[in-house]
C-alpha cells in the first residue's frame, strides 16, 4: 500500500438546520467567513497538507459548491475586460487548487455511510477526511502531521484533542497509550459514552487519515439509532484489527458548525486578515468602548 497520501474526502451533504434561515436556499458549508465560504478554508487546509485530489460528497441544493471550485469564464472574461487582474487571478486559483471531484449522498444515513460513498474514487489509497464544519487553527499543521503519522506507522490515524470530562458525551471518545511525543496509539474508541464511561477526555476532531480497509468495516457495520451508520464503530474495528494512532492537536479549532463558534472564526479570522485585520481590530475596540 503507497504511503503518500494525496486523496481527500470532504462529507458536504448535510442540510445545516441550525442555521436556518440562512441554509434553506444555501448550503451551509458556502456561509461566508470574512470573504471565503467555510468550506474553501478546509479544502485550503488539506492543500496546504501536500492534498491535491478532493472529492466533494454532496446532497440536495448542493450545486453552488460544485459551482464555486469550477472556471467561471463568463465572469474572468468580465474581470479581464475590467483589468482587475486581482480577483481575476483569486478565483482562477480556487479552481486550480487541486483536481475537484463531486458524488451524492442519496440518503442522509450518518457519516460512515458519506464516507462510504468515497469508496470507488479512492480505491486502494489511503486518504484523509475533513468535515466541513470544522476548521483547524493549525490550517494545515494538523491534517500534515497526521501525514508524516502514517509515513511512520503505516495504520489509520486521526485528531485528537483534550476537553473537560463533562463534555465527552458530545464526541468520540478514545482511550490512548502513549508511543512517541504527540502521537499515541488508540486500543479503543466509542461514540458519545457517558461521563462515567469514557475511556479518556481525549475527543476525535474532524480530521481523519484512514486506510483503504475502512471501507470493508462500514460495510460491515450495523447502523444504529436514526438507521445511521456510526463512523465510530468502523474506526473502532480498525483499532482492533490494522491499528489505530491519534495526533494530539494543541491549538484547536473552530466548530462552523455552531452559530457561536461560527462567530468566533469570524472574529478571529478577521482579525488574522491581511487587508482587513488592522482597521478590523480598531472596529471591534470602538464596538467594545461603546457596550
Amino acid at each position: 500500500m503507497a504511503l503518500h497520501v494525496r486523496k481527500a474526502v470532504i462529507p458536504a451533504a448535510g442540510l445545516g438546520t441550525r442555521f436556518l434561515p440562512a441554509t434553506k436556499a444555501q448550503p451551509k458549508e458556502m456561509l461566508t467567513i470574512v470573504d471565503k465560504p467555510a468550506i474553501q478554508y478546509v479544502v485550503e487546509e488539506a492543500v496546504a497538507a501536500g492534498i491535491d485530489d478532493v472529492l466533494i460528497i454532496t446532497g440536495t441544493a448542493k450545486k453552488s459548491l460544485e459551482d464555486h471550485f469550477d472556471r467561471a469564464f463568463e465572469l474572468e472574461t468580465l474581470l479581464e475586460r475590467k483589468g482587475k487582474t486581482e480577483p481575476l487571478r483569486e478565483i482562477i486559483e480556487i479552481a486550480e487548487m487541486a483536481k475537484f471531484h463531486f458524488t451524492r449522498q442519496p440518503e442522509p444515513l450518518g457519516l460512515g455511510h458519506a464516507v462510504l460513498m468515497a469508496e470507488q474514487h479512492v480505491g486502494n489509497e489511503p486518504f484523509v477526511v475533513l468535515l466541513p464544519d470544522e476548521l483547524m487553527i493549525s490550517r494545515g499543521g494538523t491534517v500534515k502531521a497526521m501525514v508524516d503519522a502514517y509515513g511512520t506507522y503505516g495504520a489509520s490515524n486521526v485528531a485528537l484533542r483534550e476537553v473537560p470530562m463533562s463534555e465527552v458525551s458530545s464526541y468520540g471518545c478514545a482511550a490512548t497509550e502513549a508511543v512517541a511525543d504527540g502521537i499515541v496509539k488508540i486500543p479503543h474508541i466509542v461514540e458519545k459514552p457517558a461521563v462515567h464511561d469514557a475511556p479518556s477526555n481525549r475527543v476525535v476532531m474532524g480530521r481523519y487519515l484512514f486506510t483503504p480497509d475502512i471501507f470493508e468495516h462500514i460495510h460491515n457495520t450495523t447502523p444504529g439509532v436514526g438507521n445511521e451508520i456510526q463512523l465510530t464503530d468502523a474506526m473502532a474495528k480498525i483499532a482492533n484489527t490494522t491499528g489505530l494512532y491519534g495526533v494530539i492537536d494543541n491549538e484547536g479549532s473552530w466548530d462552523a458548525g455552531q452559530k457561536l463558534d461560527f462567530l468566533r472564526a469570524q472574529v478571529e479570522l478577521g482579525l488574522q486578515h491581511p487587508e482587513l485585520g488592522e482597521d478590523f481590530a480598531a472596529l471591534l475596540k470602538t464596538i467594545a468602548a461603546d457596550l
